[in-house]
């Protein structure tokens, strides 16, 4: 079944438990990922992962070991309640092990939950999940975020709003991506302390604008340029920009660049990539190769999860790390 609009809202906030799976696809890989996280948390519960009750692989993984996606479906969890498998960045061409494990389900399995990037109406992953009875495929544009989502995530903060301050936030919503304005969010739920939000506290909070900076150094790993990245990131530290939100924007780009290799070349990514950076990414592209960039986004995938962990380790050091051995990976 192929869900959209206030269907895979509502789809999204309160799955069937008898789901058998579904498949997230998007070029915006924060858009993806978030809606992952929130239909994970909806199908598992927030302790899913600690009890777990979670299962996650790569689509390379799942590509190199076959029948591992079945296997997760099928185990027997040590702690009671749903499960979920979850299987990041697959591709058509890592498609046919999550695609026969999806045909194998039966009810009393885990959840399978898959994210890929753009996907076109041909493609096999897709039409799969739109044809399985139980499963549903949901496709996530570069609109801005709908009413209804804007509306769930200031429910989720318990913001109290004015009248012009909720215009201020809807305007807000129409300008960011989704990741950063629900961060935008938090910040003005815990200035504001209970207290209703007009514009002039929504005002102070929205961001400046970071965005040259963390597509900087990504474009230094990507592009080999290990010694740049640490004053890079020390920047952004220093701006307020946080370890998670920089590993979603490297693995969408590191995703683009992946798309990119298997299916010919920049031209093909929808939407469109022009000017400078086109040029910048065609270079990454064949200096890279798609059998490096499944290893660059396993390492991000890790990176990811450490960063989501109980870990101890300062998270921004983490993803510097991280970046620093991609540069070194791009290299050859």
């Amino acid at each position: 079944m192929n869900l959209r609009g206030a269907q895979a809202a509502r789809f999204f906030a309160k799955p069937d438990p008898r789901t058998a799976g579904a498949l997230i696809h998007g070029a915006d890989a924060m858009r993806v990922a978030l809606k992952r996280q929130e239909l994970i948390a909806a199908l598992a519960g927030p302790e899913a992962e600690s009890e777990m009750r979670l299962s996650r692989m790569t689509g390379a993984e799942a590509k190199s070991d076959p029948a591992s996606v079945l296997d997760a479906l099928k185990a027997v969890g040590f702690f009671p309640g749903p499960r979920v498998v979850f299987v990041d960045g697959v591709t058509d061409q890592q498609a046919p092990p999550v695609l026969s494990a999806l045909s194998e389900w039966a009810e009393g399995d885990a959840a399978l939950v898959v994210t890929a990037g753009a996907l076109k109406k041909t493609s096999a992953l897709r039409k799969a999940f739109e044809a399985h009875g139980s499963a549903v495929a949901i496709g996530l544009y570069d609109d801005p975020m709908g009413p209804e989502e804007i509306e769930a995530a200031i429910a989720a903060e318990n913001l109290s709003l004015s009248p012009e301050g909720r215009r201020g936030v809807e305007a807000l919503a129409a300008q960011l991506d989704p990741g950063d304005f629900r961060q935008v969010l938090t910040k003005i739920a815990l200035y504001a302390g209970g207290a209703e939000v007009g514009p002039e506290e929504v005002r102070l909070m929205a961001p400046a604008t970071v965005d040259a900076d963390a597509d900087e150094v990504i474009a230094a790993a990507a592009e080999g340029r290990a010694p740049t990245i640490g004053p890079l990131i020390a920047r952004l530290s220093g701006q307020g920009v946080t370890p998670v939100t920089l590993v979603i924007q490297a693995t969408r780009h590191f995703q683009q660049l992946h798309m990119a290799a298997v299916s010919g070349g920049v031209g093909g990514l929808r939407p469109p990539v022009y000017g400078p950076r086109r040029d910048a990414m065609e270079r990454q592209v064949r200096a890279w190769g798609a059998r490096r960039l499944e290893a660059a986004l396993a390492l991000l995938m890790e990176t990811d999860l450490t960063l989501r962990s109980a870990s101890r380790a300062p998270g921004m050091a983490v993803m510097e790390r991280a970046l620093i051995k991609l540069a070194m990976m791009g290299r050859g």
